[in-house]
């Protein structure tokens, strides 16, 4: 399949997605959506404003705070040591970042909020890490990690420093799937293995070989003057902006997870290497393996909020059957939105959302900076984005 006939279609049905998403009662504040195939950006668009209150419109060169979709590029470097044979998905974590071996499982707590705790039955692997078996939570995904939090004083991840990752697992290790700080502690493994920064790691392995420079854990004077505004969304559905509202500059630990700055541009770069089966940076095998289901009969899914000022209840798609690669989600079955079965998606918590079809060499991106996450009008955008580019796809 190939856009190449349909390019007009494309952007005037995309830029009335985009018009209607921060036009409409309630709407999103800004959002810059892009579309690649396999040779390049085949729509790039921009609608409202970077803030409400300065009213500087949104251009695609806006950055953002990439939050979650910051895991698959850490992902993506932890497969490229595997590639070259400096780590395995089985090894024990501990091999690599020994203070992983305090961390307990928590049972309950006692009446008066002490958590009881106990040690895990088996070694935290790099695959449950990478896979989001080992047990950690978010505490605004976790009740229970949020009040062990509380209890022992461990600060929130937002501050970007180790300690904030180390809380308390929520079930045995490998026994299911759940969202949490695994990925943190995969960019502590990739430290540990290479000596370096993450980020310096990144450069060397996935920034410098795909030209990708508007992206930093410690954004420049330039990425700052560009950066979008957070906005947050309260219970009678106003927004405001919080300027101040950002990750910690110049932050302790660069955090694989969620740490990273970036336009949308540079990760649409990142999205089309996977599309392109490594573009002679990984091994074609290793892309086909990051694509693979590697839960087994385990399933992902949604997730319950504990904190309704940063998330909503939600899930993609419920009703869809749902797996996890190296490290993304895969919708084991069709969408509604017309993505196939087998392809790999992502998001990050201020409302952007990705996927990559590499059946059809197609990939998009749907960036706001708004909380609390999957935001109605934000999250009914990228749907409509989403079907909009297969619906063309399918009459072209």
């Amino acid at each position: 399949m190939t856009y190449v006939s349909n390019k007009n279609a494309l952007k005037q049905t995309l830029e009335k997605v985009l018009e209607n998403t921060v036009n409409r009662a309630g709407g999103a504040p800004g959002v810059v959506a892009m579309v690649t195939d396999r040779n390049g950006n085949i729509y790039e668009g921009a609608a409202g404003f970077r803030d409400l209150d300065t009213k500087v419109p949104m251009t695609t060169d806006t950055v953002f705070a990439l939050f979650s979709t910051t895991k698959a590029i850490t992902g993506a470097v932890l497969m490229k040591l595997i590639e070259e044979g400096k780590v395995s998905l089985e090894d024990p974590v501990k091999k690599y970042v020994p203070e992983i071996e305090d961390i307990m499982v928590l049972d309950s707590f006692n009446s008066d909020g002490t958590p009881k705790l106990r040690k895990p039955n088996k070694d935290i692997t790099i695959n449950m890490l990478m896979l989001h078996t080992a047990g950690f939570g978010y505490e605004f995904f976790s009740e229970n990690d949020r009040r062990y939090r509380e209890s022992k004083g461990v600060p929130s991840i937002l501050t970007s420093t180790f300690d904030s990752i180390k809380s308390v697992l929520l079930f045995e290790p490998g026994e299911r799937w759940n969202y949490g700080v695994n990925i943190d502690w995969v960019g502590k493994v990739i430290e540990a293995v290479c000596g370096k920064r993450l980020e310096e790691v990144m450069k060397e392995y996935i920034f410098e070989p795909l030209n990708m420079n508007d992206i930093s854990f410690n954004p420049n004077t330039s990425m700052k003057g560009r950066r979008a505004t957070i906005h947050t969304r309260d219970q009678n559905g106003l927004l405001t902006p919080k300027p101040d509202l950002i990750l910690p500059e110049d932050p302790e630990m660069d955090m694989g997870g969620h740490g990273l700055y970036a336009s949308i541009g540079e990760y649409m770069k990142f999205i089309r290497m996977i599309l392109n089966d490594g573009q002679g940076i990984f091994k074609k095998k290793t892309i086909e393996q990051m694509a693979q289901n590697g839960l087994g009969e385990l399933k992902s899914g949604g997730w319950l909020t504990s904190d309704t000022t940063l998330a909503n209840d939600g899930e993609f798609f419920p009703g869809v059957q749902k797996s996890w690669s190296y490290t993304f989600q895969v919708n084991d079955e069709p969408l509604p939105t017309g993505r196939p079965a087998g392809q790999l998606m992502w998001a990050g918590l201020a409302n952007l959302y990705y996927f990559i079809d590499r059946e059809n060499g197609i990939g998009g991106f749907w960036a706001t900076q708004m909380f609390p996450y999957q935001d109605p009008a934000s999250y009914l955008g990228y749907v409509e984005f989403e079907s909009a580019i297969y619906s063309i796809m399918k009459n072209n």
